[in-house]
């Protein structure tokens, strides 16, 4: 038998990755997550400008699913979570509220991520570039050089990502296990965030909803409680975000600046602004089931938000149903 470094290796340190890794941790398994971004959380995301914080990928979230409901009920007890709103307005006179309620953390969604990473083994800023079969078990090669072995290997970076790094490994997937990913689709989302020098005509809670619209999204990180001046995310729709991409940050600034003019006025001065890109921010195209095994390998397993169903619970309940299935063929 091959002597691994850990049981199981994950590659991502989202949402769905620290679950599965704290399922497979409080089992007894020796876990190590590994992740490109310099901090743990994927797409809960929080970033500090001025004297403030700004969500600038996920929003907020939802419960549905009775396991999930448990662990929120313990972050809410805990103060860590609390109930932002129960609808949006989407800039009519008619307020949407369907009673159902939507929760954010307290110090930015992040926050979450890092209760959720504490005391697992997670090293962020590892950028993996191939992983490979070795044996019975996986070898995942960094840019750096490093190689990082494990029995198990779970993955849950974006389908396009995962395949990428299977590919570069020379992985003999089976056809039904490419084609499963192959059909995972992800739209687009350019995020800015504005500190701004006066306050946001906003809606309460302080967030505005229009699909329909260019700017599709727009929050006062002030009201919701993570800054100490008007500081907003605003979210472009999937063809919106299509047109800014590949555009300067400055021009982008200045197209989200005349966007949200009816919000903020003409005269207004933004202080500070900061555009992010997310290429795989809303999985349209979602595979049917929380977990894809491979077949024919040794134990390799897919997961995330475009598994099963999206959002924030969507890649929660991925990564439970991940971690579970793993640890229960590794014995």
């Amino acid at each position: 038998m091959t002597n691994f470094g850990s049981d199981v290796l994950i590659i991502g340190a989202g949402m769905s990755g620290l679950t599965a890794a704290r399922i497979l941790t409080d089992a007894g398994k020796r876990v190590v997550v590994v992740d490109k971004g310099r901090n743990v959380g994927g797409r809960l995301a929080t970033r500090r400008i001025g004297e403030g914080q700004a969500d600038h990928g996920a929003q907020f979230f939802t419960v549905r699913d009775a396991i999930f409901r448990t662990y929120v009920d313990r972050w809410i007890k805990d103060g860590l979570v609390f109930e932002w709103s129960r609808g949006w307005s989407d800039g009519s006179l008619v307020e949407t509220r369907d009673g159902h309620p939507r929760y954010a953390v307290r110090g930015g969604m992040n926050a979450l991520a890092r209760i959720l990473a504490d005391g697992l083994d997670v090293r962020p800023g590892v950028e993996i570039s191939a992983v490979h079969r070795i044996s019975d078990g996986w070898q995942a090669e960094d840019i750096n050089g490093r190689h990082f072995t494990a029995e198990g290997l779970i993955m849950t970076a974006p389908a396009p990502q995962t395949l990428a790094l299977l590919d570069a490994g020379k992985v003999p997937l089976e056809g039904e296990d490419r084609a499963a990913l192959e059909a995972i689709r992800f739209d687009p989302c350019v995020t800015g965030m504005f500190l701004i020098d006066g306050e946001a005509s906003l809606p309460q809670p302080g967030a505005i909803q229009r699909p329909g619209a260019q700017i599709a999204w727009i929050a006062d990180n002030k009201r919701k409680g993570i800054a100490s001046k008007t500081l907003l995310t605003a979210q472009a729709n999937p063809n919106y975000s299509r047109v800014l991409w590949d555009r300067r940050d400055d021009e982008i600034i200045n197209s989200m600046r005349i966007d949200l003019m009816p919000f903020i006025g003409e005269n207004t001065r933004i202080l500070e602004g900061e555009i992010k890109r997310w290429r795989y921010a809303l999985p349209t195209q979602l595979h049917p089931e929380p977990t894809l095994i491979a077949q024919n390998l040794p134990l390799l397993a897919f997961g995330g938000d475009a598994f099963g169903q999206p959002r924030i619970e969507g890649a929660f309940l991925s990564g439970w149903a991940t971690g579970e299935a793993i640890r229960d063929l590794l014995g």
